[in-house]
């Protein structure tokens, strides 16, 4: 998580921008346990037509597209990563918008690590109903890292977009969660984000198991944190900005 900060600072309510030095010292002992083993699960909620797909697209596929096609039910990518020399999955589920899937995409929320309510910085109504979509997908969640995402921050000048963060920032604080604006368009903040989530839940998730149990397991890895990628100019593209050095 070093140099994994938030995107601003009272942009969180986390104070978290250092792996823990319990969380180093196993890492640099191999006593990461199951960490290294199990998949982290994220869930992006969130109004229809906010633009979930096309982030998810974005981190994952280094792509935008605007005509994609909405999202029916649920979707999911999954992505590898090194943490601190440590194999790290996260899955990431990105669930539909619209009100007649809600009973199909709830069921995902289940055992969820991470939390992210997306909403359209053009369309106020969609931060509106944000916590409503944090209410909901955090009940059956695994006492989840919560994020309030704003999207399509290239629609919006600089005036406009000053005035909806103030708005987006207090509720993000109402939420108890972290609040970034980004692009799915440019790519602005989406790597940033996606890095800290997790740096972040990683750092969670070796803690608790430190503290449940002490048996030892050896992980092997090497960097500190980075998208393992089978296209490598993708990879090297995306290893030049990482979110712990």
């Amino acid at each position: 998580m070093e140099n994994s900060k938030p995107y601003c600072p009272g942009a969180s309510p986390y104070n978290k921008i250092n792996f823990h030095p319990k969380v180093k010292a196993a890492c640099a002992e191999n006593r990461t346990g199951r960490v290294g083993l199990k998949i982290c699960k994220a869930v992006i909620v969130g109004d229809v037509s906010v633009g979930k797909t096309c982030l998810v697209n974005r981190f994952c596929n280094d792509v935008f597209n605007r005509d994609y096609k909405a999202t029916i039910g649920v979707d999911f990518e999954v992505e590898k990563f090194q943490v601190l020399s440590i194999p790290f999955t996260l899955q990431i589920w990105d669930t539909a918008g619209q009100e007649r899937f809600k009973c199909i995409a709830a069921s995902y929320y289940r055992g969820a690590n991470i939390v992210i309510v997306a909403f359209d910085l053009s369309d106020e109504q969609s931060l509106h109903n944000a916590p409503k979509w944090m209410m909901e997908a955090s009940e059956n969640a695994d006492s989840p890292i919560k994020f309030l995402v704003g999207m399509k921050r290239d629609l919006l000048s600089e005036a406009a977009y000053t005035e909806i963060e103030t708005r987006a920032m207090a509720v993000a604080s109402t939420l108890g969660a972290e609040y970034w604006p980004t692009s799915s368009k440019t790519g602005q903040y989406v790597q940033e984000f996606f890095f800290r989530a997790v740096a972040m839940v990683f750092d969670t998730n070796l803690i608790r198991e430190l503290d449940a149990s002490t048996v030892p397991a050896k992980q092997i890895g090497s960097g500190m944190i980075q998208v393992q990628r089978e296209n490598s100019q993708l990879y090297e593209k995306k290893k030049k900005s990482q979110c712990c050095k």
